[in-house]
């Protein structure tokens, strides 16, 4: 017997409203249940207002560093009030120019606000805002529930006021003084942010380094630099106690005590499953999420899932790529896989830190053996007139071919730079076709032809020259080679 619905998908998040959006636009009757906000967290409380955020402390960092350029900007001002003014006209920007029901209604999809759990393999059991309950079925379910933060273990915690990425961002002013549990991009980007804007900022992080998912030089790049700001940064520093205080909290290490107005705790995300009534569909999952093969499919073949409520990695560009996976399969029975070879992320930290392509752990495991190839930022004429030399781009690659495994950027406009090794790594294009391809100059871009104009010199046969030389009768000296360090 037929489902009302061909697909129901749960979570208006970057994944639901995709999958939503394609499933419908495929032919199928699409339900999109969402409990809260159409949106979800990377319009409301992720990605939207921390770049928002992030583009207010840049601008300030910009008008402090004014003088360096020959410009008396004069003493610069911030009213926080503004500040968060502009951040939450953004995000209803955003949400109405992309998010709002009625732009996947225009395409067939039933939309519904509400808490959806699973009662039966293929029902779903909707609690609506009013108390009451709607019960639907489906044929086939995309689950796209996504995450909250993660809480730590830590005592006194929940007796102090504290702020989450779901809260901070409907602070009224600015904090004098802000401590920060957890070293991730969360907390690296916008303890970078709240410092430029004038807060005093202490970070803690209990591992070794910050961003662990990153290259160690990058993570020790990203906190040099946040040193540098005036991040007073703990690493490897367990936080055993909070405690309430008279203008705020107090925080407690090994030796180590910062009081501060204001807490917030960025230590990771947990997903968003646990009123799914999952158990009732057959569907497998753990702490870290819901576990799905290569083609988004859970334990029960009817189910798919995507984005962060997987357990998976947590951006929002995964998470739209994942429901185009789902949608491909529940839909269409086109058996397509994800490409966990190649996620790209970015931490919007400045200078930014980028990288595509496998991990250094995926890289070892498979026993490649490639080669490294670097090019420095003070070496892109672009970054020298910028005034932004901080940085470097490092590209892993197959000596013989060119064929490139990975690739790390730290450096302004990094973000915009990664895509084209992104790019390269999933359509095989080799660092000479890369070192080949004009581009244009003065720009940040050019430094990615810079390092792979890098593998092309390291792979310059001194036997062809010498032929070239003996055939041609050419006088000049042979190449000096390259050191390790060195670079053309």
């Amino acid at each position: 017997m037929r489902g009302e619905f061909d697909i129901a998908v749960i979570g208006a998040g970057a994944a639901g409203l995709t999958a939503a959006g394609m499933a419908a636009n495929l032919g199928a009757r699409t339900l999109l249940v969402e409990e809260r906000r159409f949106g979800g967290d990377c319009t409301w409380s992720g990605c939207i207002p921390s770049k928002s955020l992030i583009r207010a402390a840049r601008l300030m960092r910009d008008l402090r560093g004014a003088s360096d350029y020959g410009i008396a900007a004069g003493e610069a001002h911030v009213d926080g009030a503004r500040v968060w003014q502009r951040i939450r006209a953004v995000r209803e920007r955003v949400y109405d120019d992309a998010d709002h029901p009625r732009h996947y209604e225009r395409f067939g999809v039933v939309t519904m606000l509400g808490r959806a759990r699973f009662v039966a393999p293929r029902r779903l059991a909707v609690v609506r805002e009013d108390g009451g309950e709607t019960n639907v079925t489906a044929d086939r379910f995309i689950l796209c529930s996504g995450s909250r933060p993660s809480l730590p273990k830590v005592a006194g915690l929940e007796t102090v006021p504290y702020y989450t990425n779901e809260t901070i961002f409907e602070l009224e002013r600015i904090p004098a003084s802000l401590v920060i549990l957890g070293g991730g991009p969360i907390g690296c980007e916008l303890g970078q942010a709240f410092q430029a804007l004038g807060t005093a900022v202490t970070l803690f992080h209990s591992g070794a380094r910050l961003l662990p998912r990153d290259l160690p030089e990058v993570s020790d790049a990203v906190a040099r630099r946040l040193r540098g700001d005036g991040i007073r940064l703990h690493l490897g520093a367990r936080v055993d106690r909070v405690d309430r205080a008279a203008q705020g909290v107090v925080v407690r290490a090994a030796g180590v005590e910062a009081a501060a107005e204001a807490l917030l705790v960025a230590a990771g995300r947990a997903p968003g499953s646990q009123s799914l009534g999952l158990e009732a569909a057959g569907v497998r999952h753990d702490a870290s999420g819901i576990l799905v093969d290569a083609r988004c499919r859970t334990s029960a073949r009817h189910i798919f899932a995507a984005g962060d409520v997987t357990a998976n990695m947590k951006f929002t560009h995964l998470s739209e790529h994942m429901a185009k996976i789902a949608v491909a399969n529940a839909v269409l029975r086109l058996p397509l896989r994800v490409d966990y070879d190649n996620i790209p992320w970015v931490t919007f930290v400045s200078p930014e830190a980028a990288h595509a392509g496998l991990t250094p752990e995926r890289v070892q495991a498979r026993g490649i053996r490639g080669r490294e190839y670097r090019f420095p930022f003070p070496r892109i004429d672009r970054a020298l007139t910028d005034g932004r030399e901080e940085g470097m781009i490092r590209v892993l690659a197959r000596e013989s071919t060119g064929r490139i495994y990975s690739a790390d950027i730290f450096g302004e406009n990094a973000g915009e730079m990664i895509g084209e090794f992104a790019l390269a790594i999933r359509n095989r294009i080799s660092m000479r076709r890369i070192a080949d391809t004009i581009h244009p100059y003065p720009t940040y871009g050019l430094g990615n032809r810079r390092a792979a104009d890098q593998w092309y010199v390291r792979n310059t046969s001194p036997a062809l020259i010498r032929l070239a030389r003996w055939v041609f009768g050419y006088r000049g000296k042979l190449p000096v080679g390259l050191g390790p360090d060195e670079v053309l």
